[in-house]
């Protein structure tokens, strides 16, 4: 078969989806009192590819940018009309048809597959208008600009940020550092947005879920301080060792995403302590009354406490690696162990790290998970500072037998096989 009749197909094939979201949008208006709907949008990824194909045949791709000037001149035209009619001033639908030609002539003349996925990606944005404009109206300056610096950490920070280590010790790589900085503040943000999906109204649980994301160790201090002027202190506990839960599991998702080979040895443990934290969470909420308030989840892009974080990682990173050159293993546990009570984050980050420096996955994942028990600790400590003993002591058993269970799993069972 002619290589060119599947990609003039795939440029009608452009060309009619999006036209089907169009007609759609306007299914209910008289016949022929719009520009374009599903034939014309078809016809138009079609033409584009026609003339891509004979301009490829000519050997002069003039001819595509003539008719491409063309099209959107008559097509624009058409338009103009029917937005004077109509005093309707949004320019989306000449937009789409100059996009649909495009693609149609891309899919003959070009990557037939960034075609395909580009005409996917432009009717579905055109089909998620009252989704985006209500996002939009839902939207705080606040929220904007964390999803901005966002960005600009990611494509015009990190890019210049030399990757190589700057430090007599081997500890501080710029990039690595700030690339972990920017995965921290992505988890950070996703919870954000989560605890802003479900809303305010949905109780304690579902905010101390999402809450966990940002911070566990805020969750449970709000939780802690919550209880002093509860009856029904358990649910508060049950949520307590949830977002417990969803710290413990956090990590083992980072840990998965930047060292493989770290998580073959700390999965199982990290898996069989969340589920321990996640059935005494279930018990605790399910024997209590109902949850009372919620606690807010915060922004997590304050610049300031971002860069506190890329540069404590710094320091730790710098500490680790002198210590585990002067005191080989010994020195990253007790790294991992100081740091770990104030930041789990930070102490796991630059456990991971070390890996490319020579030290073994294994010993890696023992500082991970003796990271988490500090933390845990830490976390101990503020309830039994900011809440009543009634608080405290379900969620010290529960942490205690989350942590022996890890541990029996660590020393018992073998690492996980990587697949070949």
């Amino acid at each position: 078969m002619d290589p060119l009749l599947p990609r003039l197909g795939l440029a009608l094939a452009i060309g009619l989806l999006v036209g089907l979201e169009r007609g759609w949008r306007e299914r209910d208006a008289p016949d022929r009192s719009r520009t374009a709907g599903i034939r014309t949008y078809g016809i138009a990824g079609l033409v584009g590819g026609l003339l891509a194909a004979l301009g490829e045949a000519v050997g002069s791709m003039a001819i595509l940018a003539v008719g491409f000037v063309t099209f959107t001149a008559v097509f624009a035209g058409f338009k103009l009309r029917e937005a004077t009619h109509d005093e309707d001033f949004s320019v989306t639908g000449v937009i789409a048809g100059m996009a649909v030609f495009a693609l149609g002539a891309l899919a003959v003349a070009g990557d037939y597959v960034a075609a395909a996925a580009g005409g996917t990606a432009l009717a579905a944005i055109l089909a998620s208008r009252e989704v985006l404009h209500g996002l939009l109206r839902r939207l705080t300056w606040a929220e904007l600009r964390s999803a901005l610096v966002l960005a600009a950490m990611t494509v015009i920070v990190l890019p210049v940020l030399p990757d190589r280590t700057i430090d007599p010790w081997g500890g501080v790589n710029p990039h690595e550092i700030w690339v972990f900085t920017v995965l921290i503040a992505a988890i950070s943000f996703a919870g954000y947005v989560m605890s802003r999906l479900f809303g305010e109204t949905r109780g304690v649980l579902v905010s101390a879920l999402a809450g966990a994301v940002v911070s566990s160790t805020a969750v449970i201090l709000v939780l802690a301080r919550m209880a002093r002027g509860c009856q029904g202190i358990e649910p508060l506990a049950g949520a307590a060792a949830l977002a417990a839960m969803v710290s413990v599991l956090r990590v083992g998702a980072v840990v998965g995403a930047v060292r493989p080979s770290v998580v073959v040895h700390a999965g199982l443990p990290i898996a069989a302590a969340a589920l321990v934290l996640a059935a005494a969470g279930a018990l605790l909420v399910r024997g209590g009354g109902p949850l009372p308030m919620q606690p807010a989840a915060r922004n997590p892009f304050d610049l300031a406490p971002l860069l506190g974080f890329a540069a404590l990682l710094a320091v730790v990173s710098t500490a680790s690696a002198v210590l585990s050159g002067v005191l080989d293993e010994s020195g990253l546990l007790i790294t991992s162990a100081v740091s770990g009570t104030f930041d789990v984050d930070v102490a796991v980050l630059s456990s991971l790290r070390l890996v490319e420096q020579g030290v073994a996955p294994a010993s890696a994942a023992r500082a991970v998970l003796l990271a988490l028990v500090a933390n845990a600790v830490g976390r101990l400590f503020l309830a039994a500072v900011s809440g009543p003993v009634r608080f405290l002591l379900p969620l010290a058993a529960a942490t205690v037998v989350a942590a022996l269970a890890g541990a029996a799993v660590h020393l018992l069972l073998p690492p996980i096989p990587l697949p070949a």
